[in-house]
């Protein structure tokens, strides 16, 4: 019989398995499809829905960046990452609250598409759901401020991407049978993943606190679609995502994930 625990480790590697999808569509449509990258968000969701099986597919997808944010909120939370409460571990669990904040996005991106009339957007819009949600953000008091500070987190995610694809810390959370490419893959991927979240972080900044307005929200897609004409940079980035997808598929199967005990209340690790 199959605990909680075991379930939810089961839904973080669907989430592992989702990511994976995600960022290698990404990157393939970047590079091949110049109008499909301009939809943004949307259109890696569609794409993702024209393959075989691609409404099951997406919905499985769905399910898994879901799961994938609330195990990233967790470390924030309950620090099931073990990364402590000092200045530099509270950095790492901001971190991941971003991330979380991110793909809980993307999750909600994904289930407009799937649950919208034919699977098709009407607006033809790639962020309507981000930036209605900005909207909703910016008409309350201090709407704005949080906006900009979600900005800032998105800054001090885009700069650890970068830290763990320079130093391949991210090595500690996966099993030793992984395979040797696995490194690489991830350097590579991290570095490219911290270009696109700066962007990220920085429409969020200018909507909050330079009075850019919701429009100026960009999600995963859009961040890439705006880098379109930065010739090179556009280039390697889409690469370094695609890599990341493939570094994502390796994490599925062979990332350790975190539990807390029971008794204790201590972060253990297992390699299952």
């Amino acid at each position: 019989m199959v605990d909680k625990s075991e379930k939810f480790t089961w839904f973080v590697r669907v989430g592992y398995f989702s990511r994976a999808i995600l960022y290698s569509v990404l990157g393939l449509i970047a590079l091949t499809s110049a109008g499909q990258i301009s939809k943004g968000t949307d259109g890696i969701f569609q794409a993702v829905e024209n393959f075989p099986a691609g409404t099951a597919v997406l919905w499985t997808m769905i399910v898994g960046l879901f799961f994938y944010a609330l195990f990233r909120f967790a470390s924030p939370v309950f620090d099931i990452e073990n990364e402590g409460s000092d200045l530099k571990g509270w950095g790492k669990r901001i971190g991941h609250a971003g991330s979380g904040v991110g793909h809980l996005a993307l999750a909600y991106s994904a289930y407009e598409l799937a649950s919208s009339s034919g699977g098709a957007s009407g607006s033809g819009s790639s962020g309507g759901g981000a930036q209605s949600a900005a909207a909703g953000v910016l008409s309350v008091d201090f709407g704005g401020a949080v906006l900009g500070i979600l900005g800032l987190i998105f800054f001090v995610v885009a700069a650890f991407q970068a830290k763990k694809g320079l130093s391949g810390e991210f090595m500690n959370r996966v099993s030793a049978s992984a395979p040797s490419s696995t490194k690489l893959l991830g350097g590579v991927g991290y570095a490219a993943r911290g270009v696109v979240y700066a962007v990220i972080g920085w429409s969020l900044f200018q909507a909050g606190f330079m009075s850019g307005g919701a429009d100026q929200i960009k999600t995963l897609g859009d961040a890439l679609a705006s880098l379109a004409g930065q010739g090179a940079i556009f280039t390697v980035t889409a690469i370094g995502l695609l890599v990341f997808g493939l570094f994502s598929l390796i994490l599925a199967r062979y990332r350790i994930i975190p539990e807390i005990d029971s008794d204790q209340g201590v972060p253990e690790f297992r390699t299952t």
